[in-house]
């Protein structure tokens, strides 16, 4: 049966763009046409239609500049364009967001190996946080690798003396761009590894079209900066999505100079810093000195502490009379006990039946029990009695009972 389905204009366009957005088929793909209602805005967004025979479909490059989109495209130019797919909500409007656009070349190509590249890594975990080292607090030499007549290497140079004028600053020159560069960016890197004094590396360029960076593009200069023992920073003036060499390194700077304003402290700042430091902690001690010295003060006008030794003095004579009372205790306790002792030996003795004997008593026994009934003996059997001074044997002629 038909579900009848209705929806308000707000509640379609927000789930047109959901499925929109998590499409991974409609992310990071290249697209051909031919260019038509090419306009360059003020704002620094560019708008065309991209179109084929049958069909075409609107486009947008916003910040074109920062993406180093060329600014002479015009209406019939064949490209090859990278980017994604978007949805105005509020609109309506479907449009494909621009990341990049060449003209008959191969940087089409070229992006859809550096993206498969970039996922791979991705998978290897070359990008992962966990092998990102920290840089020194405060870095004393610094590896640079970068051409030597390039502007990069001079604006590292004034900022680091600019900063802390005693950091020591090593240069690798090496091509950074063209045929070559990315072997020689890595055999900086491996170069300045080797030289236990430098603390970091510095590798990069400043600005340039994406073909000029395209060496930090390259999968062996990404994995000279990951292998780099020493922390390394990607240090590529540049405003495009990021390079491989980015993705890899310890930190990305968006350009040499901002390497440097990331890895080392201004000396002078990091000297009032120490100086506010000592007198916090002179301060400190002082506050504690003054406390402790009042504390001292407070204890030495004390009662007790005045008059210790009398209170000593009380407490060894109070000690003294509760151990002489303890001594009293204890032989009162002792002469107690043998009083008590001296009575039961009295009394045994008194009990004792030899006792009785010397009064004139005797005591009966038959085969060594005592007879104290009639009951016990019969007429023939014969008795013991023990008298005072021996034992008379007899046998029993006549028993007479009460």
């Amino acid at each position: 049966m038909f579900e009848e389905r209705t929806y308000t204009v707000s509640e379609f366009n927000r789930m047109v763009k959901g499925y929109i957005e998590d499409n991974p088929n409609l992310r990071e793909f290249f697209l051909e046409g031919e260019l038509s209602g090419v306009t360059y805005y003020k704002s620094g967004h560019l708008y065309f239609n991209l179109k084929d025979k049958d069909a075409q479909i609107k486009c947008v490059a916003f910040k074109y500049k920062f993406k180093k989109i060329s600014e002479d495209l015009k209406d019939g130019d064949s490209v090859k364009l990278f980017g994604d797919v978007g949805f105005y909500e509020n609109r309506g409007d479907f449009q494909i967001l621009v990341r990049h656009i060449e003209k008959k070349n191969m940087l089409g190509d070229m992006f859809a190996k550096l993206e498969e590249l970039k996922k791979e890594m991705e998978r290897k975990g070359y990008f992962s946080p966990i092998y990102k080292k920290p840089l020194p607090k405060y870095p004393k030499n610094i590896g640079v690798v970068t051409a030597i007549t390039g502007a990069a290497i001079q604006d590292i140079i004034k900022t680091t003396r600019k900063r802390d004028n005693t950091i020591n600053i090593y240069v690798y020159p090496a091509k950074v761009q063209g045929v070559g560069a990315s072997d020689e960016i890595v055999k900086g890197i491996e170069v300045l590894n080797s030289i236990p004094e430098i603390d970091m590396i510095i590798a990069g360029r400043g600005g340039g079209n994406t073909e000029d960076l395209w060496a930090f593009n390259e999968e062996k200069t990404a994995m000279a900066f990951f292998n780099s023992k020493k922390p390394i920073i990607s240090a590529v003036g540049h405003e495009i999505d990021n390079l491989l060499t980015d993705l890899v390194a310890d930190v990305r700077a968006a350009t040499p100079t901002q390497a440097i304003e990331l890895s080392v402290p201004e000396r002078n700042k990091s000297l009032e810093s120490l100086e506010d430091r000592e007198r916090y902690l002179k301060t400190l001690i002082k506050n504690i000195l003054v406390k402790k010295k009042k504390e001292l003060e407070s204890r030495e006008k004390n009662y007790y502490i005045k008059n210790y030794l009398k209170a000593i003095e009380e407490k060894n004579n109070f000690l003294i009379e509760k151990e002489n009372i303890i001594q009293k205790s204890i032989k009162y306790y002792l002469e107690n006990k043998k009083n008590q002792l001296e009575n039961r030996v009295q009394r045994l003795i008194t009990l004792n039946p030899l006792k009785t004997l010397e009064r004139g008593f005797s005591i009966v026994t038959k085969n060594n029990i005592g007879i104290r009934s009639t009951s016990q003996i019969e007429i023939g059997d014969e008795v013991n009695i023990r008298v005072n001074d021996g034992m008379i044997i007899s046998k029993v002629k006549e028993i007479i009972k009460n």
